[in-house]
């Protein structure tokens, strides 16, 4: 019987994404190369507890989840967060910034220091800029300064971010340029608390880092996966990846998976197995057959 593994997740490392499995077993994602699983016949998905902890009841957890958690051990993870405001007294650095996703897709964040750029890779940021620095409430209250003074949100849904993917400016200054502009104005409003200090505009791009620019740039994704089923398999080429997502070109065409769809199964190597697993069409996709599902 095939070894199975259960996966944790992908990772942004300094070079590339990585697949990462319970127990402590990476996977490089190598661009090009062929991305096969299966999971288990009879299977079932499992919560993945919270904090580094099992769930101490292996509760079920839907398929189209993308948290992988019952409600108790999402509640335990909200405890400790500080992307749910439930942390104030964390002593690190922290970095405002805006990101960009896509034509009018923009956020406004913070994340620590010491995680450099990691954040907005796991976000799929196409691009962003780095706004201030400053202890982790005064950079709390700087994005909620600048989400009411620029009309911008702190969350955009990554099925957003998925469908804008396939058409997005050629050159990294027109990406660039909503920033560059949403930036400016951030500056020069008043209120911003003493202790953040202000960093000078400089746009970081990812779309090449990502597989969705230049001339190595594959065939845009035409459907996505919506779930993982029980004896369900799927494979294909990596053409891209994108925050959580990976594009994969199948025997139906280049499709996204969200690789958070994939904690809590138990999973098993495939190889040519045709892709059997629930997908839709993206919505405003280019180029989508006929039919294709």
């Amino acid at each position: 019987m095939a070894q199975a593994w259960k996966c944790a997740g992908l990772r942004w490392a300094a070079d590339g994404p990585v697949l990462s499995w319970v127990g402590g077993r990476r996977s490089a994602l190598v661009r090009g190369k062929r991305v096969a699983f299966a999971v288990t016949e009879g299977g079932v998905r499992t919560c993945v507890g919270a904090r580094g902890h099992a769930c101490p009841v292996r509760a079920g957890v839907p398929g189209r989840s993308t948290g992988a958690r019952c409600e108790e051990c999402a509640r335990l993870d909200r405890a400790h967060s500080v992307a749910a405001d439930t942390v104030a007294d964390d002593p690190r650095p922290y970095r405002v910034y805006l990101a960009w996703f896509g034509p009018g897709l923009v956020k406004v964040g913070i994340t620590a220091y010491e995680r450099g750029s990691a954040r907005l890779l796991e976000q799929g940021a196409v691009c962003f800029c780095w706004l201030g620095c400053g202890p982790l409430m005064a950079a709390r209250r700087t994005e909620e300064l600048l989400r009411a003074a620029l009309g911008v949100p702190d969350r955009i849904p990554y099925a957003h971010k998925r469908a804008v993917r396939a058409a997005l400016p050629a050159s990294e200054a027109d990406r660039a340029a909503e920033i560059a502009g949403l930036h400016a104005r951030a500056v020069a409003l008043g209120g911003w608390p003493e202790a953040l200090t202000p960093e000078p505009f400089r746009a970081v791009d990812h779309a090449r880092v990502f597989g969705i620019d230049g001339a190595e740039r594959g065939p845009a994704a035409v459907a996505e996966v919506t779930e993982l089923v029980a004896g369900g398999a799927i494979g294909g080429g990596l053409v891209a990846a994108a925050g959580p997502d990976l594009h994969l070109a199948t025997e139906r065409g280049v499709v996204a998976l969200d690789t958070r769809l994939m904690t809590g199964w138990e999973l098993v190597a495939a190889g040519g197995e045709p892709c059997s697993v629930p997908v839709r069409e993206l919505k405003g996709a280019a180029g989508v057959q006929d039919g294709l599902f």
